[in-house]
């Protein structure tokens, strides 16, 4: 399949721009993906389609203020920092602009939140093929623990905030309820719909809940760029499967009951661990994982996720659901996509959400 196959027009004012007042008062539209039939309700009526026994899979990952501001020790040249992966304490790959700037032995000052240079310095080690560097932070014993105080919320480039616009609100929104393991560089956006009082009303109907960990990386969020979507090469992701969320499962689906996973981050988890081993088992490990149709699933039976952009593997994630085994799927999202763009539903990681049966 091409790249293009994969590609839609959105109207600007479709990009969600800030969450709703209420987690649970963004819009749902459930897509049974058999009959086709579409469905326009509010996500606190997720419950509807949930039944006793049903396995709700989630991603704890907890974003971390990954976005620092820095200047050039020596000629004053303003740099912005995208934390993307710790390598050991102190040593970070980074997304660094300008990157020209930021050659190897450079000396980078940190910046506070209010634009006053902290005792933090970094120090440009090496670059790689994709362009990004690695510093080693000195001047703090741990540089994850300093981050609340110089670090922004790593919001999509869609998103344009002037520097300390909304925050707070968006340190807040821009993380689930429930996260927990510091380490993704961008929201895992289904989960961002969940309150507290949503997860426990699932566990009173007998839903039974549990976590899995993927720290989320830009490359989630990247448009493909190859020609042929075969062509193109997956990122990495780190995960972690607890012994508890894998014998639920297993349980579960011994029992006949379905997985629902909340996300394409929780998705790839599972899918990867049962395409190893057949069926979801205890691991830590990393995944590159690339879903698109047609694709067998071996775990999820349904799948709440968002409204996603134009040649994402997230899209390509979403259509190979919709129709597994098979490439109709493209056809039946994009087509999707196009009702709910009619109906104004808000797209993106602020966005709307989609469930499907």
């Amino acid at each position: 399949m091409r790249t293009t196959d994969f590609d839609f027009e959105l109207p600007d004012q479709l990009i969600a721009l800030a969450p709703m007042g209420e987690r649970d008062q963004s819009r749902l539209l459930v897509l049974h993906r058999n009959s086709h039939k579409l469905e326009h309700r509010q996500f606190h009526e997720l419950l509807d389609y949930l039944e006793a026994g049903d396995v709700l899979v989630l991603n704890n990952s907890r974003v971390i203020p990954a976005r620092l501001r820095g200047e050039n020790a020596k000629t004053g040249g303003q740099f912005e920092i995208l934390l993307l992966e710790e390598q050991g304490r102190n040593d970070w790959w980074v997304m660094l602009r300008p990157g020209k700037r930021a050659r190897v032995g450079a000396q980078i000052l940190i910046k506070d939140l209010v634009g006053e240079l902290s005792e933090i310095q970094a120090h440009v080690l090496a670059t790689n093929d994709e362009g990004h560097r690695r510093l080693r932070f000195t001047g703090t014993k741990n540089l994850l623990d300093e981050l609340d105080a110089i670090g922004e919320v790593p919001l999509p480039p869609y998103i344009k905030r002037a520097p300390g616009e909304q925050q707070a609100e968006d340190r807040q929104r821009y993380q689930t309820v429930f996260a927990e393991s510091a380490g993704s560089v961008a929201a895992p956006t289904a989960g961002l719909h969940f309150t507290e009082e949503l997860l426990e009303r699932s566990r009173v109907r007998g839903v039974r809940v549990c976590f899995v960990t993927l720290h989320v990386g830009l490359g989630t969020f990247a448009p493909v760029k190859t020609e042929s979507i075969a062509a193109h090469i997956m990122h990495q992701e780190r995960f972690e499967i607890s012994k508890e969320t894998a014998r639920t499962i297993d349980e579960a689906r011994r029992a006949g009951h379905r997985v629902v996973a909340v996300g394409s981050t929780v998705t790839r988890v599972l899918e990867s661990v049962a395409a190893q081993h057949g069926r979801v088992v205890a691991q830590t490990g990393r995944t590159r994982i690339f879903i698109y149709p047609p694709y067998d699933f071996k775990v999820v039976d349904a799948l709440i996720t968002n409204f996603h952009l134009p040649r994402s593997t997230l899209l390509m994630l979403v259509s190979a659901f919709a129709a597994p085994k098979d490439v109709r799927g493209r056809e039946m999202i994009l087509s999707v996509y196009a009702k709910a763009m009619e109906q104004r539903y808000r797209f993106f990681s602020y966005g709307d959400a989609m469930l499907l049966v």
